[in-house]
């Protein structure tokens, strides 16, 4: 194993195992890469926790632009270089990554989710973009045929995954339900983010469960047809719907986390038998 691949294999295993487990399926020539992409996605989701204003967290945002835009493996940062050189080997569009930088702006500020549409917006330029990427690095050209799947699947693994950090949301004052998903519950951003959150706000989370249910569906209906060299790309949305399962019993806490041996279970028949 390569410095590189190690050093992005290690921030995986602490920031994303469900995709670095997902990796262990992808065909060993196509792994490096793969984690290239998946720990630049830990590195800039976890920027929310390392600032305490916004606007370090911009500067944070702009220098992986700057670097992702200069093209040169020569930044000194491991997992930005090892990100640059899978672009540039596998062909990557740069603006699928200036568009995911873009989305994550959101993070770093508490203004509202206003609608439906903002939420799938949100998705799409992320985890969704996150799968079409990698789509690219496993078939270049097979992945194009299937982006519409990963945008569903996206959708689908995103809800899943902001309904389970609620409670790490809230505490910091951030609400991703949508304000329409919201009213439509008889609540609002404020009494979700209170510590009296009650019927109201616990519907609020059920609806998310299921619009993130019915992305899941859409993407389901037609997996079937997703060749074998792309199942890896998404094997970790695979794991949505025991997700949002588990929130749909817990919706106030965020549910609890699938055992080891169980998402080992999923991803091996995702992997070997599709959906």
């Amino acid at each position: 194993m390569t410095e590189s691949l190690a050093h992005a294999m290690a921030t995986l295993r602490e920031g994303d195992r469900d995709r670095y487990l997902s990796i262990l399926y992808a065909p060993e020539d196509r792994r490096k890469a793969l984690a290239a992409l998946y720990a630049f996605n830990v590195e800039i989701a976890r920027v929310r926790d390392l600032i305490h204003e916004p606007l370090p967290g911009e500067i944070r945002l702009q220098w992986w632009r700057d670097a992702i835009a200069g093209g040169q493996p020569t930044t000194g940062n491991p997992l930005a270089d090892a990100l640059i050189q899978t672009i540039s080997r596998h062909d990557l569009p740069p603006d699928a990554f200036d568009n995911y930088i873009e989305a994550r702006i959101f993070d770093l500020y508490d203004d509202p989710m206003t609608d439906r549409n903002m939420l799938e917006g949100y998705c799409g330029e992320t985890a969704s973009t996150l799968i079409q990427l990698a789509a690219m690095i496993l078939d270049r050209a097979a992945a194009p045929s299937y982006a519409a799947l990963a945008g569903h699947a996206g959708c689908a693994q995103a809800i899943a995954g902001l309904m389970r950090l609620l409670p790490v949301h809230c505490m910091r004052g951030q609400c991703y339900i949508p304000a329409d998903i919201l009213a439509a519950a008889g609540t609002d951003r404020e009494a979700m983010l209170s510590a009296a959150a009650g019927e109201n706000e616990k519907q609020a989370v059920l609806a998310m469960v299921a619009l993130g249910r019915e992305h899941l569906a859409r993407f389901e209906k037609d997996a079937g047809a997703l060749p074998d060299t792309l199942r890896p790309a998404f094997l970790p949305a695979g794991l949505a719907g025991a997700y949002l399962d588990r929130v749909a019993r817990a919706p106030l806490s965020g549910g609890s986390d699938i055992p080891a041996i169980k998402k080992h279970w999923i991803m091996l028949r995702r992997a070997t038998r599709g959906w």
